[in-house]
This record gives C-alpha cells, sequence and structure tokens, in this order.
C-alpha cells in the first residue's frame, strides 16, 4: 500500500457518523483522522457504539479550524481531496488519488465550506444514479476511500 490517506471531517454533526469514519478508516488505512469545526471527539459511548474500538487505535486529533491544517498538509506535500458535489468536481471512478492524499468530507447536509473546496488540489463527486442526489456521509467516505485504494 503505497498512497498515504489522511481524512478531515469538518462539522460532522452525527456522533455515529463519527464513529462510522474511525470504522471505515481503519479498514482502508487511513493514517489519521483530522476532527474540525463542531465535530465531536472521543471518547463519546455513541462513537464507540459504531467504531467498534477502532478509535482507540486509529491516530486523530482535534483542531477547532481546518484552514490550519489544510495549510500545513500542503505544505508537507499532501494534495487536497474535496469529496462534494461542485459543478467542477471529477467523476470520482475516473479520479486517480494522489500518492499523498488528505480526503476532505464536510457537514451531512450543507457539505465542504467554500474556503475549504478554494484550497482543495481536486474535487471529486460520487455519480448518483437513484432519485436521491446524496449519500450518508460515512457511506460515501467509504466509496471514496475504496475507489482511493482501488
Amino acid at each position: 500500500m503505497d498512497k498515504r490517506i489522511v481524512l478531515l471531517a469538518h462539522n460532522i454533526r452525527s456522533l455515529w457518523n463519527i464513529g462510522s469514519l474511525f470504522r471505515t478508516s481503519d479498514a482502508f488505512a487511513v493514517e489519521k483522522i483530522y476532527l474540525t469545526g463542531y465535530t465531536a471527539v472521543p471518547p463519546r459511548r455513541e462513537i464507540s457504539k459504531t467504531a467498534i474500538g477502532a478509535e482507540e487505535w486509529i491516530d486523530w486529533e482535534y483542531q477547532e479550524d481546518p484552514i490550519k491544517i489544510i495549510n500545513q498538509l500542503k505544505a508537507d506535500g499532501w494534495s487536497i481531496v474535496a469529496l462534494e458535489q461542485a459543478d467542477d468536481a471529477l467523476e470520482l471512478q475516473s479520479f486517480e488519488a494522489p500518492e499523498n492524499t488528505c480526503l476532505i468530507i464536510g457537514h451531512e447536509v450543507t457539505g465542504v465550506p467554500d474556503e475549504q473546496l478554494a484550497l482543495a488540489d481536486h474535487k471529486v463527486h460520487i455519480p448518483m444514479l437513484g432519485k436521491k442526489q446524496s449519500l450518508n456521509v460515512s457511506v460515501a467516505t467509504g466509496i471514496t476511500l475504496a475507489s482511493f485504494r482501488s
């Protein structure tokens, strides 16, 4: 596994989604999770319930301001990839994740904020074929990480 991946989760409101992000990050060898904004942090019973212990060994850090993390990662040579339904976003299946990738995911309803999208090197989206035009944030993250690893 030569690709390095970190995850930045901004303003995730559901504690169960946060737990699922830890468990999914374990499955796809995410090196670190950055929890930003009002995203809750372990230890929380609700996070543990869906993480099933992954929050104990996945490296994570809380930082209120995601811009500081994004700028530091960029300075350290990481590519910033935002998962968002933006007009200029590439279809996920046609995107090859760079060697060092930080995946940004945002709020369950409002998505990744504009100021973070402006700093992204790439934007990707998952094409929706049904009537709904979105997925649960933890499900979308799992699909994206699986694609990055394939």
